[in-house]
């Protein structure tokens, strides 16, 4: 159940069927969705919708490393995280009850590869602070107890946006020594060490970005080199280079992550590809999936194709394709991707209400 990427690949899907997990905001939390919907991508076929679960403001999904359990965000305030335990087909079922996620919003969540932790981060509200939980896991992947919070400092030039903090997302670098928390309100990406032992992060660094930036997520290159930024409030892709001994971003290039003009825009997913050479990246408002080559430190565009939908928000590999999930027109797109890491228009669009992300497993 590792997270997959997309490698050269012909705009042909490649042989091979497998589940994929969508999230969706519910009546509850201002969409239309039931929460968590299970589709079988089969190459050739498309995308079917097998069944669905409810889970209130699902709008982020998360595999564990080596177990068959998926956790999902309930973003709310105050806001909850839930497990599900994957069963051959048949639907997801609830592993527990939901545990509070120590914050307000929760909008993403990891799972350290010791299969140990969930990792949640936690957007806040105007009001209420940006913060980072952390959750101990038990041996068959059920949440245990919240071990840790942590609230984020900061704020930022965007009027409406950057008041204070907003945590949007957390993730463990690739050789596993440290976790990483992006802040769209404090333009910051703060890096921690797990205590493994207690459950706890202990903070050793801050990298600042371009002020008004609003980070959004991050996507590593395969070797760890480089890291790539959806900044959510400049409209901009940004390369850095990752000191893996400290922990911090150190920025490189830049460049739009739309050429569409004229139309407020707000990037979202990025994903990289496993060859190292392509980044690609969903944009809110331009309603593209923007395809970028990384030669050198440098993102060359290699141009952009409809999402599939409005309002393009996740993207996950899928096998030979990019699935895009548009929130506001209710859309799972199957875009196809070319051996020069450019992109093929939708082939394939199934409607998932207020669908907001969706994971391969």
């Amino acid at each position: 159940m590792a997270e997959q990427r997309v490698d050269d690949q012909s705009n042909t899907f490649e042989a091979g069927r497998v589940t994929v997990l969508t999230g969706s905001y519910t009546p509850d939390t201002g969409g239309e969705g039931v929460g968590v919907t299970a589709l079988r991508f089969t190459p050739g076929d498309g995308l079917r919708v097998v069944d669905a679960v409810a889970a209130s403001g699902a709008s982020y999904l998360a595999a564990h490393p080596t177990l068959p359990v998926v956790y999902t965000t309930h973003e709310s305030t105050p806001g909850a995280v839930g497990a599900f335990a994957l069963r051959e087909d048949a639907p997801p079922v609830p592993l527990g009850a939901p545990l509070t996620s120590g914050g307000a919003n929760p909008c993403h969540l990891s799972v350290h590869p010791n299969g140990d932790f969930l990792f949640t981060a936690n957007y806040g509200t105007d009001t209420l602070p940006g913060t980072v939980a952390v959750h101990r896991l038990d041996g068959d992947g059920r949440l245990v107890d919240l071990t840790d919070v942590v609230e984020h400092k900061g704020s930022g030039p965007v009027v409406g946006r950057q008041e204070g903090t907003h945590a949007h997302q957390v993730i463990t670098d690739p050789a596993g020594r440290y976790v990483l928390a992006t802040d769209l309100g404090a333009d910051t990406v703060f890096t921690y060490q797990l205590d493994a032992g207690a459950g706890r992060l202990k903070p050793v660094g801050a990298s600042q970005l371009r002020p008004g930036s609003g980070p959004r997520h991050l996507a590593f290159t395969p070797s760890g080199e480089l890291v790539l930024s959806a900044d959510e409030l400049s409209s901009t892709v940004t390369c850095h280079r990752y000191d893996a001994e400290t922990g911090t971003l150190h920025e490189l290039s830049r460049v739009p992550a739309t050429a569409v003009a004229d139309i407020p825009n707000q990037p979202g997913g990025i994903v990289t590809s496993e060859c190292g050479r392509y980044v690609w990246v969903t944009n809110r408002g331009a309603d593209t999936v923007a395809a970028f080559r990384i030669t050198g430190t440098e993102l060359e565009p290699l141009g952009e194709v409809p999402s599939g939908g409005n309002w393009p928000r996740g993207l996950t590999p899928a096998p030979g394709c990019l699935l895009v999930a548009n929130q506001h027109s209710g859309t799972v797109a199957a875009l196809g991707v070319s051996g020069d890491g450019s992109l093929v228009a939708a082939e394939v669009v199934v409607a998932v209400a207020s669908v907001v992300c969706a994971l391969t497993v």
